[in-house]
Order: structure tokens, then C-alpha cells, then sequence
């Protein structure tokens, strides 16, 4: 992820900047408020998918190779297998059909084939993944997987089709809290663009539930399943968002219910910002804001987001999207509910740009999530900084880019400070502070500067600001967009070198030192 830090005096506004530490999220410096907010942090990050990030989100099916399966071969002649499944969970049915017919051999189950979130410590989960199990257990799995898949077909049909009566005969008759929550997700759902909306069985546990669970729950059977849910958003996503859901299921007088969709959820898990609460959604010339908050606040940050998007393309280009979505929680826990946060997490950031999908993928969809507390606390110009900077992560897919952490972060504070003045004293103060004292900085921040438990966290975020702006100022501000672009786009381990010499004629080491003479005079020393 990317995380950013900020700085301003009464009178100018203060600098977002970023870093990039892995899986968690690093707290601001409190002495470095945006105008119009008291002494807190304004942070604003960057999710990094899961190969920056410790236990990124479940990897649906793996590496498993399921081509060479034989449909026709492995149905028993007693199963019928509706033609509205999904060719991915037929696969999964189908491999699981086979262990069934061929003797001896165990059933993997689809709780294994894909490998979404489990809790090993479940009540009842008692088996150890890849142990055998007999074909009876393999058959149940099948027709659990069948019931369950059957279900979510008529619900996302439902959604389709704008059948509300529909979707609402899925839902558990008896599940009388669940029933609100199902209205209110079919009325957000109903709310936004949607181009594609899908629900996709992926997995089981049948013993997951607690006794007194699958007791209150009655019914003939109840089980926890993990559902794949995409959706993509018209005019914005150029790929669908993926999220893995836990949904619970229970049959009673022979038809198969959902009677949850939030039961059970594991470390890491991320939920939906339309299964949260009800949500407003504000729609500007180049920003989708989608709020739990107030539709004002949807409104008034559609504004500010269009700006941030002009402010990004007129330095970075017009060659990406022009198009951001923001979500507005109404509160921190739903901030981290989004981003499958544990609790606190969040507690000084401003913002956080994430990549809404499970696996890392380029040209995943990209949401700017806020901090109710801390965006509320900002004033105009604070919130055009934030968004600004978090914009141009987004343009320049900072979610998926080899760039060290400088230079993304430098250049989201440089765009962010081209479009929003402020004065390098009250910007760069704890650099100033530490150069004045006789600490220069040896070299471009590393990684690890830009953790939470660096000493130097300010200092590095202010380095990495003015090393991108002094390439501007040397070269011109469509060289460091070059430079950027380059490093972005190498394949080389050696992109940063080799762009220093083709893009900047001069070599990394020949520029730290031209950078800390910069930095001794603009400190006056």
C-alpha cells in the first residue's frame, strides 16, 4: 500500500504525501494539519494487491488445472446439473464428481479446489485440507454446491432484471434481520451503474456454523458457503470488482434459502460498501462518489473529486480513464470493513486508494476510500489535496506499478501541490528542521522509510516530494512525467537506473547529489 503524510501554517495548505508499506497502514505525523483541521493526521494511502501485501485475500482455484475434465464422463446418472451454472463452478462440480466415480480416490471437496477464506478453527472443521473423504461426503458437497449455486443464479438474475420481488423470494422467510439487510442491498445495487453483477458459489464448510447457529436457523440443513461476487461499474471499471462473501444457507420444506451474508467473515476479508448500509450516490462529470454518509456529502465530494481529476490529467495526461469512484463511509468501521482492516488501523488516515479485488491484477478497479472522522475535519482546501494526490495514483495505477516508493509518492505530492499552493517552509518542515541540524539525507528514501515504525517517515515523504519537483524544475514537468512513465513501464530490474541515464541523461548517484545541494539551499544552509 501507499501512504502519504501532510504539512501546513495557518496560512498555506499542507502536503499529502505517500509511502508504501506492506499489508498495513502507517499513522501520520501529528503536527502537520491541513488547513482548516485540528492537529491530527491526514494521511491518505495506497493499497498495493497482494503481492505487496501479507495474506492478500483468497486465491480462487490457485494455480489448479481443471482443462482436461470430462463433463459427459463424471455426471452420475442420478445428479442433473442446471445449465444456468457458472462454466468455472462446473468445473469445480465436475471435479468433485469424479472422485465420486473413480474408486479410491479422496474428494478434494470445493472447500479445497478453492482456496477462499476458511477458519481452520471452526467448530466442526476438524479435517485437515487434502485429507480423503468418502464419496457420500463428495456426492453431499455436490448437491450442497448445486442448491447453494442455484440460489445465487435467481438472486443475480434478480438484480438484472430490476425484480426486487425476485431477489426477495431467495431470502429466509424466517431470517426477519437478514430480510432488512437484503432490501436494502437490492435498493443500492438498484442505485448504481451497473454493467455486470454476478454471485458465483466457490466453496463450503458444512460444519463451520456454531450448534446454536444451525439451531436457531432450523430448517432441514444449514450450511456456510464463500461466494464470489463481481460487479463492475458502468463508464468507470474496465474490469469487474471481485470480493469473496460468506453466505449462509438453509433449506426448510424442500426449497434452499440465504438466510446471511455476513456471518463468519476471517481476518482480511472485505466487504462490499453496497452490503454496509444504505447508500447514497452522487454522479459527477468524472467521479462516481458512492456514500454512507449523506447524499450532501456525496454531492459536495463529486465536486471536489472533478477537480482532483482536471488537476491530475493536466500534468499526467489525458491518457487514462479520467474517471475516479470514491466511497464515503459514515463511520471508521465501515472504512475498515471495506478494506478488511482490523479495528484502529485506520485511526490517522485520511484516505486510502485501494485495488477492489482479491488477486493482484492489472486493471483492477480502483476505489479512494475516506475516513469519515478525518475528512470531515478537513477543510476545501485539505480535502483537494487529499483527492488530488489519491487521484493521481489512480492515473498512474499506482496499485500496480514497480516504482520505488519516492518516486510515487514524490510525484503525487507534485501533482498534488501544482494544483493546490503551498510554501516549502511549511511542507518540507521536518526536512528542513533535520538538514538544519546537519542530517542531509545520504540518498533517496528506501522502502523502509516509508514504514510505520520509521523514524524518518516525515522527512522521507518530504524528499521524495522535492527529488520529483527539482526534476522539474531541471528538466520541465513533462520529463518527470517521462521519467515516471518509464520507470512505471520497465520490465528490468534495472528500470530506475536506466531511466536516470535515457530519460534524465544523468545517472542516480550523479542526482542524489545534485538533490542534496538542492535541499541544503532551500533549507538555507
Amino acid at each position: 500500500m501507499i501512504e502519504e503524510r501532510s504539512g501546513s501554517t495557518p496560512t498555506d495548505p499542507p502536503t499529502p504525501q505517500p509511502g508504501r508499506p506492506p499489508s498495513t497502514s502507517r499513522p501520520m505525523p501529528q503536527d502537520r494539519p491541513l488547513p482548516g483541521v485540528k492537529p491530527v493526521s491526514d494521511q491518505t494511502t495506497v493499497l498495493i494487491p497482494a503481492q505487496h501485501a501479507a495474506g492478500g485475500g483468497p486465491a480462487l482455484l490457485g494455480n489448479l488445472k481443471l482443462g482436461n475434465l470430462k463433463f459427459d464422463k463424471l455426471r452420475p446418472s442420478n445428479l442433473k446439473l442446471p445449465t444456468s451454472l457458472s462454466p468455472v463452478l462446473l468445473k469445480r462440480i465436475a471435479l468433485g464428481m469424479a472422485v465420486v466415480v473413480v474408486a479410491g480416490a479422496g474428494y478434494l471437496g470445493l472447500r479445497n479446489v478453492a482456496n477462499a477464506p476458511a477458519d481452520p478453527g471452526a467448530h466442526g472443521n476438524n479435517g485437515v485440507p487434502g485429507q480423503s473423504k468418502s464419496p457420500d461426503e463428495a456426492s453431499e458437497g455436490v448437491r450442497r454446491a448445486v442448491q447453494g449455486e442455484a440460489v445465487l443464479q435467481r438472486m443475480a438474475d434478480a438484480v438484472k432484471s430490476e425484480s426486487r420481488g425476485t431477489f426477495m423470494s431467495t431470502i429466509d422467510p424466517q431470517a426477519k434481520v437478514f430480510d432488512d439487510q437484503a432490501r436494502t442491498v437490492y435498493n443500492n445495487l438498484a442505485k448504481l451503474p451497473l454493467a455486470t453483477f454476478q454471485l458465483r458459489y466457490v466453496s463450503d464448510d458444512p460444519g463451520a456454523l456454531e450448534p446454536d447457529r444451525t439451531s436457531a436457523l432450523g430448517g432441514s440443513e444449514s450450511w456456510l458457503a464463500q461466494v464470489e461476487v463481481s460487479w463492475q461499474l458502468t463508464g468507470y471499471d474496465a474490469n469487474p470488482a471481485r470480493e469473496t462473501l460468506p453466505v449462509t444457507f438453509v433449506t426448510r420444506d424442500g426449497t434452499t434459502y440465504a438466510a446471511s451474508f455476513s456471518e463468519r467473515f476471517v481476518a482480511g476479508q472485505r466487504r462490499p460498501i453496497w452490503a454496509l448500509g444504505s447508500i447514497d450516490v452522487a454522479k459527477g462529470t468524472h467521479s462516481l462518489v458512492i456514500s454512507l454518509n449523506s447524499q450532501a456529502n456525496a454531492d459536495d465530494y463529486a465536486a471536489v473529486s472533478d477537480k482532483a481529476v482536471d488537476s491530475v490529467s493536466k500534468v499526467w495526461g489525458k491518457n487514462w480513464r479520467q474517471k475516479t469512484v470514491i466511497y464515503l463511509p459514515s463511520k471508521q468501521s465501515e472504512m475498515e470493513s471495506l478494506l478488511g482492516a482490523q479495528p484502529g488501523t485506520y485511526t490517522q488516515i485520511a484516505a486510502v486508494t485501494m485495488a477492489e479485488l482479491d488477486m493482484p491484477q492489472a486493471g483492477a478497479p480502483v476505489r479512494i476510500v475516506a475516513n469519515p472522522k478525518l475528512f470531515d475535519e478537513l477543510g476545501k482546501q485539505g480535502r483537494r489535496i487529499v483527492l488530488t494526490h489519491e487521484t493521481t495514483h489512480v492515473a498512474s495505477t499506482a496499485t500496480a506499478s514497480p516504482v520505488p516508493l519516492w518516486l510515487a509518492e514524490g510525484f503525487a505530492d507534485y501533482v498534488a501541490f501544482t494544483a493546490v499552493s503551498v510554501q516549502d517552509e511549511s511542507a518540507a518542515k521536518e526536512l528542513f528542521k533535520s538538514i538544519r541540524a546537519g542530517k542531509v539525507p545520504k540518498g533517496l528514501p528506501p522502502p523502509e522509510a516509508f514504514t510505520a515504525s520509521s523514524t524518518d517517515l516525515a522527512q522521507s515523504y518530504e524528499s521524495g516530494w522535492l527529488a520529483c519537483r527539482l526534476i522539474s524544475e531541471r528538466e520541465g514537468q513533462a520529463r518527470l512525467v517521462k521519467f515516471y512513465r518509464a520507470v512505471h513501464a520497465s520490465k528490468s530490474p534495472t528500470g530506475l537506473a536506466d531511466a536516470f541515464r535515457s530519460v534524465l541523461g544523468t545517472t542516480e548517484q550523479e542526482f542524489v547529489a545534485d538533490w542534496q545541494k538542492y535541499l541544503r539551499r532551500l533549507a538555507g544552509v
